[in-house]
C-alpha cells in the first residue's frame, strides 16, 4: 500500500483527518499552476526535513521559503558535519551536570541532537573572508548570498558528509528559489557577525542587507507570482511566519494595491496551544481580520508534531 492509500484509508478523523485534507489541497492547488510559500520554525533542519523537504522544492513544490536563520544554518551544519553529532536519546533524563558535560566536550544541544562548535567555527572562518571583501569593497548582500557563495565557489563539497539530495538548502540553491532568513541576527552566525562588528574585524554592519530590504524583496517577488494565487505553509511559528505572511497586508493596506489577491491557502502545523495571546497558536480565522486571508480561503491547523506531519504530507503531494 503507498503512503497516499494508507494515509487515505486510516486518516479520517481529528488532527489526522485535517492533515490528509491539508495535503490534497495543497496538491491540488500546485498541480493548477498556483505557488506555495513555506515558512520553517522551529528546529526543523537539525531534525533532518531536508530528507523529505529537499524532493518537494526539486519538483517545483515549493517556491519560496522562509526560515528562522537558525534552520538555515543547521541545513549547512548537517549537510558538512552530520557524522561529528552527537545523539542523546535520553535527552529528557538529562541532569544540569550532564549537560554542562556535553558543554565542556564541545556540544550544542537541540532536544535529541547535539551540534558541534567546530563545525560553526568552519563556517565562521569561511564566512569571514566573504564578509572582510565586502567590507573592503563597499558591497551589501543578504546573509544567505554569502551561504550560498560557499556552494558556488565549491568550498563545501569536499566537506559532505550526507546524501546531497537530503539538504534542502542545496535543492534551494540550485532551483534558485528565494530563501528569506528574517532576524538573521539571533542565529549562531547571526552572533558571530555582531561580534567580529563589535571586536572592529569587521568596520559596519552594512554589509548585510537591513530586513526591510528583504521585506521589499518578499513584496516583489509575491507580485510576480500572484496570477494563480500563492498559498502559505506554516511549519511552526515565530518570526519566519509573522514576517512572510505579513507582505499581504502590506501589499494591500501600506502600498494600497486593492487589486492585489489574499494567501489563497493556509495550512499551519503548531504544537501551541489557543491561549493568553500565543500568536503561533492563533487560529486561522484570526488573519482575516489582518488582510492575510479571506473568508473563503481553504484554512487548516494541524495540532501535532511537525517533525512526523510534513514528511507525510510531503509524500502525500508528491504521490507517493
Amino acid at each position: 500500500m503507498s503512503i497516499s492509500a494508507f494515509m487515505e484509508k486510516h486518516y479520517r478523523h481529528f488532527n489526522a483527518r485535517e492533515m490528509v485534507e491539508a495535503a490534497k489541497t495543497y496538491k491540488s492547488m500546485v498541480e493548477g499552476g498556483g505557488k506555495m510559500f513555506m515558512s520553517i520554525a522551529g528546529a526543523m533542519s537539525t531534525a533532518e526535513l531536508g530528507i523529505s523537504l529537499a524532493e518537494m522544492i526539486r519538483q517545483d513544490k515549493v517556491h519560496a521559503i522562509s526560515c528562522t536563520a537558525a534552520n538555515f544554518e543547521e541545513d549547512f551544519f548537517n549537510l558538512v558535519a552530520h557524522d561529528e553529532y552527537e545523539l542523546c536519546p535520553n535527552y529528557r533524563d538529562l541532569s544540569p551536570e550532564d549537560e554542562f558535560q556535553l558543554r565542556e566536550g564541545g556540544f550544542n544541544r537541540v532536544t535529541d541532537t547535539c551540534i558541534p562548535e567546530t563545525v560553526i567555527r568552519h563556517f565562521e572562518h569561511n564566512l569571514l573572508e566573504y564578509w572582510k571583501e565586502a567590507d573592503e569593497k563597499g558591497e551589501q548582500h543578504f546573509p544567505t548570498d554569502y551561504f550560498f557563495r560557499l556552494i558556488k565557489d565549491g568550498k563545501l563539497q569536499e566537506h559532505y558528509q550526507i546524501p546531497p539530495e537530503n539538504s534542502w538548502v542545496l535543492a534551494a540553491y540550485e532551483k534558485g528559489i528565494p530563501v528569506f532568513t528574517p532576524g538573521w541576527e539571533d542565529s549562531t552566525l547571526g552572533n558571530i557577525f555582531a561580534a567580529r562588528v563589535y571586536d572592529g574585524t569587521l568596520s559596519t554592519h552594512n554589509v548585510i542587507h537591513p530586513g526591510t530590504r528583504m521585506m521589499q524583496d518578499l513584496v516583489k517577488w509575491y507580485l510576480e507570482h500572484e496570477k494563480k494565487g500563492i498559498g502559505f505553509y506554516q511549519i511552526g511559528g515565530g518570526i519566519a511566519g509573522d514576517f512572510a505572511i505579513c507582505a499581504v497586508p502590506l501589499i494591500l493596506q501600506d502600498l494600497e494595491l486593492r487589486e492585489s489577491s489574499l494567501w489563497s491557502y493556509f495550512c499551519q502545523i503548531s504544537d501551541s496551544t489557543t491561549s493568553f495571546g500565543s500568536y503561533s497558536g492563533a487560529v486561522p480565522n484570526e488573519k482575516i481580520t489582518w488582510y492575510k486571508l479571506s473568508k473563503e480561503s481553504p484554512k487548516f491547523m494541524i495540532n501535532s508534531d511537525a517533525s512526523i506531519v510534513a514528511p507525510l504530507m510531503f509524500a502525500y503531494i508528491l504521490g507517493r
